[in-house]
């Protein structure tokens, strides 16, 4: 679904309105090159009556917009514009003053940067959310920033309406993946949705027995599996991802997290990594491990702003100028460098299951995590280059120690030592690419601090 931004291009009165008519095709000409649905609600000068202010809030009305671009093509008064933007408070606004041109040597000017200069404190003072942008004369236009805005406030509208399911809730006690649902809900839109174990237990018993039986084979025909694992491991990681899959389908969950170490290793005796991956396949969903709640508003986060489906990866060791990330369960496929591997194994004294022990996908990477703390949201960006790992292995699985999927990730926005005093759990949410401004700006919309 593209992104719907309004428009609205503001001029004075006194200017020839065949210039504004011609600045404000040309801007428009350009956005075309964005990824966006752009509403054009024309042009609004500082006439008295406010005839065309009052026209450009009419057409903006109907529009589902996700942001409004309000285009300085030369001076006008601030009244003029604050008369459209004001109806429109609640969007996240980009300011976006146009530039001059040359005739020969000679800069030819309508003020556009009069107008933002005056309009930008009025913004700031009224509380609007919103970003600055400006043209220069002879330079490229600054589109990678204008598409970073329209996209973080989509990112943002998508997230008042997310939801996300949780079987049980603090797996293994843990601090760092709880949340605070009424700031949760009003600060950054996401509901979350517990549910018991005991409904996924007993959805198993209702499925469709040729259900269960394509997900077998769809595993096996579909997976290398590194050695003989016996058919009533895989069906009963199909079953249990069905019965979850059932209550996904009911209430529209776009991320899951389930109970994992004080939940189904523990009271079913059964490692979920499968369970996770075939919920992925199924239902596209962000899946995520023990009850990391904080973590898959992140995902969610990151998958709207990017449109990755977003891995959760585990810190390991730090080294000079690099740290090792991995994951002792699974990857989605859409990360997954070659065939989904997965092994028939077990670690300590848990009982086997199927272990995905696929290479992850190597390249530039934006990992982030969102954190709540002392009242407020945070959020760690970092950005780097993601390589091939260093051989290891996690003490404590069945011999031979299986080779995690992994990432040696060198840091290249900070050191390593700036890295460790800011990090804000032992979970990561991880995207291909630099994708820093987006989430700068997603921030900056919801109110949450960037560390």
């Amino acid at each position: 679904m593209k992104p719907k931004t309004g428009f609205v291009c503001f001029g004075e009165i006194n200017t020839p309105y065949e210039r504004l008519e011609l600045l404000h095709k040309d801007a428009l000409k350009s956005l075309n090159n964005l990824n966006a649905e752009i509403y054009d609600a024309g042009i609004v000068i500082d006439d008295p009556e406010y005839k065309t202010a009052d026209a450009a809030i009419e057409k903006l009305r109907g529009f589902d917009m996700s942001s409004l671009i309000i285009c300085a093509a030369g001076w006008v008064p601030t009244h003029a514009v604050i008369r459209v933007t004001d109806v429109f408070r609640h969007t996240p606004m980009l300011l976006w003053g146009l530039c001059g041109w040359k005739e020969g040597s000679r800069i030819i000017t309508t003020a556009p940067q009069a107008a933002t200069t005056a309009i930008r404190p009025a913004f700031e003072s009224l509380g609007y959310k919103f970003k600055f942008v400006y043209n220069v004369i002879g330079e490229k236009e600054p589109f990678n920033e204008i598409a970073s805005f329209i996209g973080a406030s989509h990112a943002a509208k998508m997230l008042r309406s997310a939801r996300v399911g949780t079987m049980g809730y603090r797996d293994m006690l843990l601090y760092g993946t709880q949340y605070e649902g009424n700031s949760m809900r009003a600060q950054i839109g996401v509901e979350v949705e517990p549910f018991e174990m005991l409904e996924m237990v007993q959805n198993v018993e209702k499925l469709d027995r040729k259900a269960v039986e394509e997900g077998v084979a769809f595993v096996k025909n579909n997976w290398v599996i590194e050695k003989e694992c016996n058919d009533s491991i895989i069906e009963t990681g199909v079953k249990y991802a069905l019965a979850v899959g059932k209550k996904i389908k009911e209430r529209g969950w776009e991320a899951v997290t389930l109970i994992d170490v004080d939940g189904m290793k523990k009271l079913l005796g059964f490692p979920p990594a499968m369970v996770f991956m075939l919920l992925e396949h199924y239902y596209g969903v962000q899946v995520i491990p023990e009850n990391d709640i904080m973590g898959a508003v992140t995902q969610l986060m990151l998958a709207y702003t990017t449109g990755q489906q977003i891995p959760y990866l585990e810190y390991y060791e730090f080294f000079t100028d690099s740290v090792l990330i991995g994951v002792p369960d699974f990857i989605p496929q859409a990360v997954t460098d070659g065939k989904v591997t997965v092994l028939p194994t077990a670690f300590g004294l848990l009982s086997a299951s199927l272990l995905n022990i696929s290479k992850v996908k190597t390249g530039p990477v934006t990992c982030a995590r969102l954190v709540y703390k002392n009242g407020g949201y945070y959020m760690h960006i970092y950005r780097g280059t993601a390589g091939k790992p260093p051989e290891w292995n996690e003490f404590g699985w069945a011999p031979p120690a299986p080779q995690l999927p992994s990432l040696r990730v060198k840091l290249e926005s900070c050191s390593v030592k700036e890295f460790s005093q800011k990090v804000s759990s032992q979970h990561v949410l991880l995207c291909y690419g630099d994708h820093t401004e987006t989430l700068k700006d997603l921030c900056g919309i919801l109110g949450i601090t960037i560390l």
